[in-house]
């Protein structure tokens, strides 16, 4: 695999910081009352931190320098007792805060993993699984952060910020002036950072999820980069990938530290001003040691928060990116979705057309071509041909995991645009190629295709399908756990606990893409009786490359070049000698 394949960025639409931040916030409404306790105890906190200095400049002004040790004294003991409660405050406040973030965290997460489950396989088709599994676990975790330091942070020290300046213009102008002259300086540099911070992060995010994709598909791939001895290659690719990881967070964490800097030297030249207004300019007579001290204090009140605040800032341009990732899969629209005012299909007996149908994947080549053909209810449709002449497409139509591009899809008469998704895909039953079963036991596995079956009925299925045996000589039987895939079982195993959830479902359209290819041939008999009591009664469609399996067929269509060349039944097309005719002789007729 080329590593140009996992360096492919996702183009996030430009959706503005100031429009994904009070999105982000909106799931804060849920949590008023939460909300509201935190707000009025950071209140108190803020007001019990900005009267220290005016306590402090109290005490050594009107109590220390006048000798009144008893009202030293209760100024000492009200000032202990506020800050007392204001840290009680604070620890209160970190645990509410802490509870709300982990409630909308966990909101977020359900409501994108349940869209993502709404999308189509369009979607699917373009990403990878491990930039999608990203989004769900790592740019959510993200916001955490963002969501408790907007409320603990940005708000009590924007409050704080501006009572300070306000505390000190009316007790002193001067020094107040002093105290702030380098603040446009560090406005001005922490503008300029910020223009380039947000493009660094997003970036980061890009190599997270690049890194993160590779992972995923190296992981799940294991057995076939073991088999080509292909791991120097893989390993080179993984460290590219992850030196452009490292580049891009240092990049973008090199400019988060120069913030810092910025506010560290406009802090310095702000202390210096003061003491230099103070003593050289207004002179040591004019001001008390109490308000130096006080000043002392708001200096570092002012800019202790302009610390944090950068820092929250520098947190938002980090984790933003994050924000719009999540946003962007959530402000995806699946192609495949219900029309306004669908109805749900009634039970279907099974009548199948296509009437004109094209499809293309890419708006570009068509798949199929003008098809159309119908299928008469209970009968048995077999798709065979070469390799991406379209057998599974005709399939992903009629169970619309896709959309025709021109002409209609119908079943029993209705459009199948026409009537609800879930009311069509309940009553069919689909087995592809791929045989995936779920972590779970056997009987787990096989109860997903319909969850409300009995343990008889999941035994009824398994032996109708001869899977009931080798479930028995398992040490657990049908509660033997399985791992992801179905790790530990044979490829045949597999597929026959797939074909034995599908049976268990009793749908009323059967679809079986290469349902035996990977069943052994003294076993496909053995399922076959299985098969063919499935069919019964049933509208079918089976997709084969094995011939030798679809001799029973009502019917069998040849597909090739976008559409069906010859139908019949398999002693019809033997007799007319022509493209079934050769795929058959190909297969059976050895030289």
């Amino acid at each position: 695999m080329s590593i140009n394949s996992y360096k492919e960025d996702e183009q996030l639409a430009g959706t503005g910081k100031a429009r994904t931040i009070l999105r982000l916030l909106s799931y804060m409404r849920n949590f008023k009352k939460e909300i509201t306790a935190v707000l009025l105890i950071m209140a108190f906190c803020v007001t019990v931190s900005l009267l220290n200095p005016l306590i402090i400049e109290e005490a050594i002004d009107r109590y220390i320098s006048a000798g009144n040790l008893p009202g030293l004294f209760r100024l000492i003991g009200i000032a202990l007792v506020l800050n007392l409660l204001m840290i009680g405050g604070i620890r209160l406040r970190m645990y509410i805060m802490a509870k709300v973030c982990n409630s909308i965290l966990l909101t977020i997460r359900q409501e994108l993993y349940s869209h993502i489950q709404t999308l189509d396989l369009q979607f699917f088709d373009s990403r990878p699984t491990g930039k999608i599994l990203a989004r769900v676990i790592g740019d959510i975790n993200s916001l955490k952060d963002v969501l408790n330091n907007f409320v603990t942070t940005l708000i009590p020290d924007f409050i704080t910020v501006v009572s300070v300046v306000v505390i000190m213009f009316i007790k002193n102008p001067p020094l107040a002036a002093a105290s702030l002259c380098s603040l446009p300086f560090m406005a001005v540099c922490i503008w300029l950072i910020q223009v380039y911070s947000h493009k660094k992060w997003q970036d980061f995010r890009k190599k997270s999820s690049n890194l993160n994709a590779f992972i995923h598909e190296d992981i799940s791939g294991m057995r076939i980069i073991q088999s080509f001895s292909a791991e120097p290659e893989t390993s080179e690719t993984f460290d590219v990938l992850l030196k452009e990881h490292r580049s891009s967070f240092i990049r973008a964490v090199r400019l988060n530290d120069a913030m810092g800097s910025v506010i560290d030297l406009s802090w310095g030249v702000g202390v210096a001003a003061l003491y230099f207004v103070g003593l050289r300019i207004l002179g040591a007579e004019n001001v008390s040691v109490g308000t130096f001290l006080a000043f002392g204090g708001y200096i570092t009140m002012f800019w202790n928060p302009i610390m944090n605040l950068s820092n929250f800032y520098n947190q938002i341009i980090t984790n933003i990116a994050g924000a719009e990732r999540v946003f962007e899969i959530m402000d995806t629209r699946a192609a495949i979705t219900d029309e306004e005012n669908v109805t749900e299909i009634p039970p279907i007996k099974g009548q199948v057309a296509f009437s004109h149908v094209s499809f293309s994947y890419d708006n570009t080549e068509k798949v199929l071509n003008d098809v159309s053909f119908t299928i008469r209810p209970g009968e048995t449709i077999a798709l065979v041909g070469p390799t991406g002449a379209g057998k599974t497409t005709i399939v992903n139509l009629i169970s619309r995991f896709y959309d025709v591009q021109e002409g209609t899809v119908s079943i029993d008469g209705h459009d199948v645009k026409k009537v609800s998704i879930e009311s069509l895909r309940r009553q069919m039953g689909i087995m592809t190629q791929d045989n995936f079963l779920f972590t779970g036991t056997i009987k787990e596995n096989i109860r997903y295709g319909r969850l409300d079956a009995t343990d008889g009925e999941i035994i009824e299925a398994a032996k109708a399908v001869h899977a009931h045996d080798f479930i028995c000589r398992l040490e657990k039987g049908y509660d033997t756990p399985l791992t992801e895939r179905g790790g530990g079982l044979s490829v045949g195993q597999k597929q026959l606990l797939a074909f034995a959830r599908t049976m268990i479902s009793m749908p009323n359209i059967l679809i079986l893409d290469e349902a035996t290819s990977s069943i052994d041939t003294n076993t496909e008999l053995l399922v076959q009786e299985g098969i063919d009591a499935l069919l019964k009664g049933r509208t079918s469609f089976v997709i084969a490359h094995r011939l030798s399996t679809i001799q029973k067929a009502d019917r069998i269509f040849v597909i090739d070049k976008g559409g069906i060349v010859e139908e019949g039944s398999a002693a019809e097309l033997m007799a007319k000698k022509g493209a079934y005719y050769r795929l058959h002789n190909a297969q059976f007729i050895t030289v």
